[in-house]
């Protein structure tokens, strides 16, 4: 959806707005980067919400930000590099297992279900973008930009 550019912004789909995009942040490149991402995302938009599922290495993060503060994030690059807050209602639903840093117990096979389940949760929390009826979005026009343009 970004094209050429390094982000998309969509237009409202089901009272959410959704930014995708392969410039921003990624808890497993860096996951400070991510957290002064989101937050300062949040201090201008209120609640923010952040998901992310990489396929080759299992890799998966999620993230809720309040008004600048994070309510509740977890990711997992190879090893707990965010857990932070209380495990959400869904989280527990959809048994997704979150670890404390340090933990050398993850095989790969609870990595995949987590990674699985990241939409699942997404979808719990406020909706999964892969749902999105795409004609929802012909409809309207997002903007597509630089990472720069959101600071």
């Amino acid at each position: 959806m970004a094209g050429a550019h390094e982000f998309f912004i969509s237009p409202r789909v089901n009272g959410w707005v959704i930014v995708t995009g392969l410039a921003l942040p990624s808890p497993d490149d860096d996951v400070d980067a991510c957290f002064l991402f989101l937050t300062a995302l949040s201090r201008k938009l209120g609640h923010v919400q952040f998901f992310h599922a990489e396929k080759f290495t299992n890799h998966h993060a999620w993230a809720r930000v309040d008004d600048g503060c994070v309510t509740r994030a977890y990711a997992w690059a190879g090893a707990t590099v965010w857990n932070q807050g209380a495990k959400t209602m869904p989280e527990i639903q959809l048994d997704l297992k979150c670890f404390a840093y340090g933990d050398n117990c993850v095989t790969n096979e609870i990595a995949d279900m987590n990674f699985e389940k990241v939409a699942a949760l997404a979808a719990r929390w406020s909706l999964d973008p892969a749902t999105v009826d795409e004609h929802l979005l012909n409809q309207a026009s997002g903007t597509a930009g630089e990472l720069s343009q959101l600071y």
